[in-house]
């Protein structure tokens, strides 16, 4: 990562002294001199490091404390530079919030080692413990800065999709050598100025270049799919989908882990802050969700008030196809008292569809072939299906794509509680 150090300085031959020692292809360095100025960066730039002198008009400690306050959250490093020696001054100093002290005239190499030293421990303690990458405060920071710069840059989101069914079929340590392996992956394909971290355990942020983005989004998507299978057992290699074991979820199909990249080329006019521009990214990676493997879509989606209300509304949509009329009512009826908006009718042509399929198999399981038109409809792309059956034969109804084979008889407590499972699955 680009380290970002702001010098604080009235004067104008030694902060240009400093900037041209310790500027280098890891480090940033840009001189304010003045305070208006300063603070300004301090806020906008949020700096790793902030390197201030006794020549601004401002007492030097009372200047660190208010950036120590100023930057509570973010918590930079402060550097003190002063013309006195005297003890004193450098314990208030250092009270006063600074991180060190340097008596001018320094020793050009002295000084350079003590900043590359600040740097580095600040990173190593800002990094994950088991993928060693940049956390969600380096992460953040990384993104706001680009808000600020000349366009040139792009921002990906990327999603480790279906992790947590991973870990429950094949363990938390197969999960993490699985994570490794895509940051093992990732890392090979980007360059040295891009930045690569984590906001948490499967998502993941890249800052690069606008022109390389859509292929760096492109190679990882196949190099993951082309890696993966070796993560499954056989048996569900040949199957095509996980199979959960344990009580509550036995019965559940899972897709396999893929990876669903969003990104943004360089298109930052209309976005404040990190918070939003992460927001942002998260809608599109949304877009990418396909029907099986990895995907990724860049800058394709416009957010608005309007989209927002509308996917409130699919979220709460549910089609229920049961032949049984007492039940069908029945069902209708707790479901709607549950704030659901429910439908006995589709249209599979239309792109926007209700986000949970209830259907009972039939007889013959002849519904099921209704549930692979369903699964191989690009308009459902998004929709789970839960199949209720009197014919106890899970691996037909899951090898048709249902999402939850829920066999006859069953509790309509059940139903709604896995409804509601898959309803935030979908948020």
């Amino acid at each position: 990562m680009l380290s970002k150090i702001l010098i604080i300085d009235k004067r104008k031959e030694l902060p240009a002294k400093y900037k041209k020692n310790i500027e280098d292809a890891d480090t940033s360095v840009i001189i304010s001199n003045n305070l208006k100025d300063a603070l300004q960066n301090v806020q906008e730039l949020e700096p790793d490091m902030i390197i201030v002198s006794d020549s601004i008009d401002e007492k030097l400690h009372i200047f660190c404390e208010k950036i120590r306050n100023l930057t509570f959250n973010t918590r930079p490093i402060i550097i003190a530079m002063s013309k006195s020696a005297d003890s004193g001054d450098r314990i208030l100093v250092l009270d006063s919030g600074a991180d060190d002290f340097l008596s001018e005239p320094v020793n050009i190499e002295e000084f350079k080692t003590r900043i590359k030293a600040h740097l580095r421990r600040d990173i190593e303690l800002n990094l994950d413990t088991k993928t060693l990458l940049p956390n969600k405060k380096i992460a953040e920071k990384a993104l706001k800065r680009i808000l600020h710069d000349d366009g040139h840059q792009a921002s990906l989101l990327i999603g480790i999709e279906n992790l947590e069914n991973y870990k429950s079929v094949y363990s938390d340590i197969a999960a993490d050598k699985l994570i490794q392996t895509f940051v093992a992956i990732t890392k090979s394909a980007i360059e040295p100025d891009d930045f690569f971290g984590q906001l948490n355990d499967t998502n993941f942020v890249i800052i690069t270049n606008i022109y390389r983005a859509e292929k760096l989004a492109a190679f990882l998507t196949f190099a993951f799919d082309t890696v993966a299978p070796k993560f499954y057992s056989e048996q569900d290699s040949k199957r095509g989908y996980m199979l959960l074991k344990s009580d509550r979820l036995a019965g559940m199909r899972a897709n396999f882990v893929s990876v669903q990249i969003g990104g943004i080329l360089g298109n930052y006019e209309h976005i404040s802050s990190a918070e939003g521009l992460i927001e942002r990214l998260y809608s599109v990676k949304k877009t990418a969700k396909i029907p099986g493997g990895s995907n990724y879509v860049i800058d394709r989606m416009k957010l608005t008030g309007k989209i927002s209300a509308e996917q409130t509304s699919i979220i709460n949509h549910i089609y229920i196809k049961e032949p049984d009329k007492a039940l069908s009512l029945l069902l209708r009826t707790t479901l709607e008292l549950q704030g659901y908006d429910v439908t006995e009718s589709i249209d599979t042509d239309s792109s926007v569809q209700p986000a949970i399929l209830v259907i009972d198999s039939g007889d013959n399981l002849e519904e099921l072939e209704f549930c692979r038109e369903i699964k191989n409809n690009p308009n459902f792309v998004n929709t789970k299906v839960i199949v209720t059956t009197s014919v106890h034969d899970k691996s037909a109804v899951l090898d048709s794509g249902a999402d939850l084979y829920l066999p006859k008889p069953y509790e309509i407590t059940d139903l709604i509680q896995w409804i509601e499972y898959f309803r935030k699955s979908i948020l």
